[in-house]
C-alpha cells in the first residue's frame, strides 16, 4: 500500500491542473478586497447610531428609535441588496421570545436579521459572518438612555453589510450567510438563535466569522495601531466528549481544533491579500471575563472565531455618555477609524470568498505510524476537490510549515517523517487552486459538528 500510495500521488500530479498543485494567489480575492468601501460603512454606522439606543429591551414600535427600528433598517438594507443582485439573497428573521433573568426579566422577542446567499454547487456547506446590532451603556439594564454602540457593535454590523454588498455581486460554491444578531449584551441570545436555526436547517457550518468591536485603532494608552487585528479561537472543542478528551490529551489536538485551524487559514489570507495588515492569532476563545456570539456557535459544534480590533479603548465600551476630568466616555462614532474598519471588512470578504470557493474540508482524517520510521495519513474524498495537500509542522509551531501534494489519492505515506515528532493535517484543493483550511486528524480537528449543543453555563 505504501508503494502504491507514493506512486499514485506521483502519477496523478501531472494530470491535475498546476493551479491546484501550489498555493497560489487568486485574482478574484484581490478584486473583492478592492471593492470594499469604508464610506459605505460610515453611512451604515451613522444610521445605526441615529436610532439613539439599540438595547435589546428598548422600543420596538418606533420607526426612529430603539432596537425595532434598527432591525427593520438592517432588514431593508439586505432586501435592497437582494433587489440589486436579482433576488440572490433570501432574508429571514429567526427569533425567540426569551425570559432569562436577570438581564431579560420579562418575556422579550429577540430577532436576528439574516441574509442567505445560496451556493451554486455545495449549498448545504455554509460560511457565516456575524455582528450584533444591540447596544448598551454602563448599566446593562438601562434601555432608555442613548447607547450609540458605534464600535460595539455597529462596526461589526457594518462589516457584515459591506461583505454582503461586495459578495452578492458574485456566485460561490458554498452558501454565504450574513447575520445581524440581537441580544448579545443580554446573554449571547442572538448567537444562540442563529446556531439553533442553522442546526434546524441541517447546515454544515464550516466557519463563523464573528465581528465584535472591529472599528477602533487607538488603544487605551493613546497609541494608534492600524496594522493589526486579533482573531480569537478555542483550542479544545466545547463539544468534546469524555472519550475524545482522553484521546486528545494523549495524542494532541489542544491547539488544532477546527476553529484554531480556521484562524490559521484567515491569518494566511491576510498575509497574501492585505497590505500592511496582520492577523494576530489569540489562543483563547475570547477575552478574559467577556464573550461574543461565536461562543454559541461553538456550543453547537460549529467552527467559529471572534474577530476584534488589535487595541481596545475601554473608555468607549459599555459606558454612559459623559466627560470626566477631561476624558470622554461612551461609544460614539468619533471612536471609529473607518480606514481601519475597511481593512477588517476586506479580511472578512476575502476569507468568506476563499472558503466558499474551496472544496469542503476533508473528512475522516487519520494518521498511523507508531513504532515506524514513516507516517501514513489517510482521509476521505470530498466533492469538488481536484486533489489534496498533506501538511505537517513542529508540535510547537504556530503555522503549518511543510506540505506535499497528494493528487487525488486519499492516502499518503511520508517516508522518514516520524509520527511522534510532528502534527499532521490535510487540506482539499479545487482545480483552480482554492484551498480549504487544514484538518487535524480525529475528532479534535474535524470541521463537522457533532452531537447536541453543550450545556449553557449558569450566568
Amino acid at each position: 500500500m505504501r508503494a502504491l500510495s507514493i506512486a499514485l500521488a506521483g502519477a496523478l500530479l501531472a494530470s491535475v491542473p498546476a493551479a491546484a498543485q501550489t498555493v497560489e494567489e487568486q485574482a478574484l480575492l484581490h478584486r473583492l478586497a478592492a471593492d470594499v468601501r469604508p464610506e459605505r460603512m460610515r453611512a451604515d454606522i451613522e444610521a445605526l447610531v441615529s436610532f439613539g439606543t439599540r438595547h435589546t429591551l428598548s422600543e420596538t414600535a418606533s420607526d426612529t428609535r430603539g432596537i425595532g427600528a434598527a432591525r427593520r433598517w438592517a432588514q431593508g438594507q439586505f432586501e435592497q441588496m437582494s433587489r440589486d443582485c436579482g433576488g440572490c439573497l433570501t432574508v429571514v428573521t429567526p427569533s425567540d421570545t426569551v425570559t432569562l433573568p436577570p438581564r431579560v426579566p420579562t418575556p422579550t422577542e429577540v430577532v436576528d436579521i439574516v441574509a442567505i446567499q445560496r451556493g451554486t454547487g455545495d449549498p448545504n456547506r455554509v460560511i457565516i459572518i456575524s455582528g450584533h446590532i444591540d447596544s448598551r451603556v454602563t448599566d446593562v439594564m438601562n434601555f432608555t438612555d442613548d447607547a450609540p454602540g458605534a464600535n460595539d457593535d455597529a462596526s461589526g454590523v457594518a462589516a457584515v453589510l459591506e461583505a454582503a454588498r461586495v459578495l452578492s455581486k458574485h456566485r460561490f460554491e458554498a452558501t454565504l450567510v450574513f447575520a445581524a444578531l440581537s441580544g448579545e449584551e443580554q446573554g449571547l441570545l442572538g448567537g444562540k438563535i442563529l446556531a439553533d436555526y442553522a442546526q434546524a436547517q441541517g447546515w454544515r457550518v464550516e466557519a463563523n466569522l464573528n465581528n465584535d468591536i472591529v472599528g477602533n485603532s487607538q488603544g487605551q494608552s493613546g497609541v494608534r495601531d492600524t496594522t493589526r487585528v486579533r482573531v480569537f479561537s478555542e483550542g479544545t472543542k466545547t463539544v468534546e466528549t469524555e472519550a475524545q478528551e482522553e484521546r486528545r490529551r494523549y495524542n494532541g489536538g489542544e491547539v488544532d481544533s477546527s476553529s484554531r485551524n480556521l484562524a490559521r487559514f484567515v491569518d494566511g489570507l491576510a498575509d497574501r491579500y492585505l497590505a500592511n495588515f496582520d492577523v494576530e492569532m489569540i489562543y483563547r476563545t475570547d477575552r478574559y471575563g467577556r464573550g461574543g456570539d461565536q461562543v454559541e456557535m461553538l456550543r453547537h459544534g460549529f467552527p467559529a472565531v471572534r474577530i476584534s480590533e488589535g487595541a481596545e479603548n475601554y473608555d468607549r465600551q459599555h459606558q454612559d455618555l459623559r466627560t470626566e476630568d477631561g476624558v470622554e466616555y461612551g461609544d460614539t462614532i468619533e471612536g471609529v477609524d473607518f480606514d481601519y474598519l475597511g481593512q477588517v471588512a476586506r479580511l472578512n470578504v476575502v476569507a468568506m470568498a476563499a472558503l466558499a470557493n474551496a472544496p469542503a474540508t476533508p473528512l475522516g482524517v487519520t494518521i498511523e505510524g507508531a513504532v515506524k520510521p514513516d507516517t501514513t495519513v489517510k482521509w476521505q474524498a470530498v466533492p469538488g476537490a481536484a486533489g489534496y495537500r498533506v501538511w505537517w509542522r513542529s508540535t510547537t509551531a504556530p503555522q503549518w510549515s511543510h506540505s506535499r501534494w497528494a493528487g487525488s489519492a486519499t492516502e499518503m505515506v511520508l517516508p522518514g517523517i516520524v509520527i511522534d515528532d510532528w502534527f499532521f493535517g490535510v487540506s482539499a484543493v479545487s482545480a483552480d487552486g482554492y484551498e480549504s483550511p487544514v484538518v487535524f486528524p480525529g475528532p479534535a480537528g474535524s470541521f463537522v459538528s457533532v452531537g447536541d449543543p453543550a450545556p449553557r453555563p449558569a450566568r
